[in-house]
C-alpha cells in the first residue's frame, strides 16, 4: 500500500509499505481521507518533541473499516469511522480516571511502531474509533481530531456564558478552537494574527473581533479597547516568542490562559504580574474521548463552518505540496486536507 513518509526535514515522499498485520482488538481503516496538522508542521521540519523523521506522518483521518480483529464488537465492515490517535497502557491511574493524555506509555500514530495516518490502510485499536453520523462526510469527520483540541483548550480555559475571550493565532486550531468557544457561551471573541486572509475566515467563523498584529506596537491596549476591557480567558494557538507575556498582558485579574501550540523555544513572562493578579496559565495536551465525543455532536450540530476551514484537497501524490503550502502558508491556506 502506499504511505506518506516524511523522510527527513521539509522532504516529503511517497512510498509502498506493508499493509500492517492486525491485532484481535484492531480495526482496519481505508482511509478517505487525512488532514495535515499544525505538529504534522513541527516534524516536516524536524522540530517535533517525540515525531522524528524519517516517520510515516498524518492521525488526522476518516475512513470506512475494510476489516476487524476477532474480538472487535462495536464495528462492522463498512463502517464509516474517524479516530482519536491516542491510546493509553489502560492501566495507569491516568488511564483509569480517563485521562489517557496524561498516561506515561500513551501510543500515538507515527511513534513505536504504530503507522501514521496517511497510508492506504490504517490499524487503530477499538477504543480508539469512532462512528461517523450519516450526516456528517469525510471532509468533515477529518475535522473531528482537531476540533477535540479546541474542545479541550476550552474546557481547560473553564470558558463560561458571556465571557470576553481572545484566541492568538487564527490557523485551523484557532479557528476550530473559536467555534467550541462560540458553542460554550463565550459572547465576545477576538481572534488575532498576521495574515489577513485568516482573520477574515475567523470572522466567518464568528469571531467578533479580529486585529492584525504586525506592525503594532501597542496591540494588546488595542485589543483590550476593541472589546471595552480586559480578557476572562485568552487561548494561545501560536508560537512566536514573548506570546506568553502578551497573554498575560491581556487577562483580567483572575483570568486564565491556556496554551495549545507545540511551543518549542524558551518563553518569559512577567511573574509580578501573574502572581500578584493571580492569573494562571494552564497547559494543555490533545483531548480526551469525552472530548472527541462532544466534537463530533459540534460538528454533526453544524458548529464549524467547513468551507471556510478546509481550502485544499489534493491527492496523495501530492502530499509534498500540500505540506509546503501549509508551511509557507501559500495560497491563502488553512485546512489542507489528503485523498486516498
Amino acid at each position: 500500500m502506499k504511505a506518506v513518509y516524511v523522510d527527513d526535514a521539509y522532504k516529503v515522499v511517497v512510498k509502498d509499505v506493508e499493509v500492517p498485520e492486525l491485532a484481535e482488538n484492531e480495526v482496519l481503516i481505508g482511509t478517505k481521507v487525512a488532514g495535515i496538522c499544525g505538529s504534522d508542521i513541527h516534524t516536516y521540519k524536524g522540530l517535533h518533541l517525540f515525531r522524528k523523521p524519517p516517520v510515516i506522518i498524518g492521525h488526522e483521518i476518516a475512513g470506512e473499516v475494510v476489516k476487524v480483529g476477532p474480538k472487535v464488537t462495536k464495528f462492522k465492515v463498512g463502517d464509516r469511522v474517524t479516530v482519536e490517535p491516542q491510546s493509553g497502557c489502560g492501566s495507569c491511574e491516568h488511564c483509569l480516571t480517563g485521562n489517557v493524555n496524561y498516561c506515561n506509555n500513551r501510543r500515538a500514530p507515527g511513534v513505536n511502531g504504530w503507522y501514521g495516518a496517511m497510508v492506504e490502510y490504517f490499524n487503530a485499536p477499538e477504543h480508539c474509533v469512532f462512528k461517523l453520523p450519516d450526516t456528517l462526510s469525510y471532509d468533515r469527520g477529518v475535522l473531528v481530531e482537531p476540533l477535540a483540541v479546541g474542545v479541550h483548550a476550552v474546557r481547560k480555559a473553564n470558558i463560561q456564558l458571556g465571557d470576553k475571550v481572545a484566541i492568538l493565532g487564527a490557523g485551523p486550531i484557532g479557528l476550530l478552537t473559536l467555534a467550541a468557544a462560540k458553542a460554550a457561551g463565550a459572547t465576545t471573541v477576538l481572534v488575532t494574527d498576521v495574515l489577513d486572509y485568516a482573520l477574515e475566515g475567523a470572522e466567518k467563523m464568528g469571531a467578533t473581533h479580529t486585529m492584525n498584529t504586525m506592525n503594532r506596537n501597542d496591540w494588546i491596549n488595542e485589543a483590550k479597547q476593541a472589546v471595552g476591557g480586559e480578557f476572562d480567558k485568552v487561548l494561545i494557538a501560536v508560537g512566536i516568542p514573548g506570546i506568553i507575556d502578551q497573554a498575560i498582558s491581556l487577562l483580567r485579574k483572575g483570568g486564565r490562559c491556556v496554551t495549545i501550540d507545540m511551543l518549542h523555544d524558551t518563553q518569559t513572562f512577567d511573574i509580578v504580574n501573574l502572581q500578584q493578579t493571580e492569573k494562571e496559565i494552564v497547559g494543555c495536551m490533545t483531548y480526551t474521548r469525552e472530548d472527541t465525543i462532544a466534537a463530533i455532536d459540534l460538528l454533526e450540530a453544524g458548529h464549524v463552518n467547513d468551507e471556510v476551514l478546509i481550502t485544499h484537497k489534493l491527492n496523495y501524490e501530492e502530499a509534498a505540496k500540500g505540506f509546503q503550502i501549509v508551511d509557507k502558508k501559500e495560497d491563502r491556506s488553512l485546512k489542507v486536507l489528503v485523498q486516498f
